[in-house]
């Protein structure tokens, strides 16, 4: 039963990302683990960030399908969450589906694998600690890598050019550089991130926004819209709601902004 105040994810516990094995990064983002606090409340708000994730929590491999809203998730405090996280347009090889069927979704990875998923996930439970439990996902993880297809290209450029511009390329230019209709972008879109373009560059927006209060010493909303390229502070509180389920000041606080 979800219960108590939600927290952010990231503010929740002690989270810490590591660069993925040489056999993965060409998949994987990088590997990562939070490791809730004693005192923290049960419930964890995951915001939309554009990416996917396989997690194993409480024993089992979860895939973390694209979220389009806050997710909420009761996890036990001082448990520990490991996970990889997928490079743009790669969880659609691994898992062998378009990413728009599982969005918002949390999907057993044995739902795809099926025995192979459940090896895996005993396996990491069978380690004695956190660094021994990451270490045996990545090692399963590398032994399917040469099999799968690496992510497209394409999809790695859009979601690149989105995420490094506040103001944005437009999508003018990203069409002109994929030499593709905005149709086809839209369907691509939707098969690696389960969302169109439109979509994406308001979830990798607000994901500027988190990352540069996460920096500022003193911040100011106004400022940090102006950065993260809000057309203003009201543009801002209504998508940081409409995303996350918090408002601004609240982001703020929880990341002690």
């Amino acid at each position: 039963m979800l219960s108590g105040a939600p927290i952010l994810s990231g503010a929740i516990g002690e989270y810490r990302e590591f660069d993925p094995p040489a056999a993965l990064e060409g998949h994987f983002q990088c590997v990562w683990s939070n490791t809730l606090r004693p005192d923290a409340g049960s419930l964890s708000a995951v915001v939309p960030d554009g990416c996917v994730d396989i997690t194993w929590i409480d024993g089992d491999l979860v895939v973390a399908g694209p979220d389009v809203a806050v997710a909420l998730s009761a996890l036990t405090p001082g448990s520990t969450v490991i996970g990889t996280r997928f490079r743009p347009g790669a969880a659609s090889r691994w898992i062998g589906l378009p990413m728009s069927e599982i969005v918002g979704g949390r999907v057993a990875l044995s739902h795809f694998w099926g025995a192979l998923a459940r090896e895996i996930a005993q396996r990491i439970g069978d380690a004695s600690s956190t660094a021994e439990r990451m270490r045996a996902m990545q090692a399963a993880l590398s032994r399917l890598a040469p099999d799968v297809e690496p992510p497209p290209a394409d999809m790695g450029f859009a979601f690149n050019a989105l995420k490094t511009e506040s103001a944005g390329p437009g999508m003018a230019v990203i069409l002109d550089r994929l030499d593709v209709s905005p149709r086809t972008l839209r369907r691509r879109c939707q098969e690696a991130f389960g969302y169109g373009p439109k979509t994406l560059d308001r979830i990798l927006r607000f994901q500027r926004f988190l990352n540069l209060a996460r920096q500022a010493t003193e911040p100011r909303l106004a400022d940090l819209a102006f950065e993260a390229g809000y057309c203003d502070q009201a543009h801002l509180t209504r998508e940081v709601r409409r995303l996350s389920g918090f408002s601004p000041a609240m982001v703020l606080r929880q990341l002690g902004a």
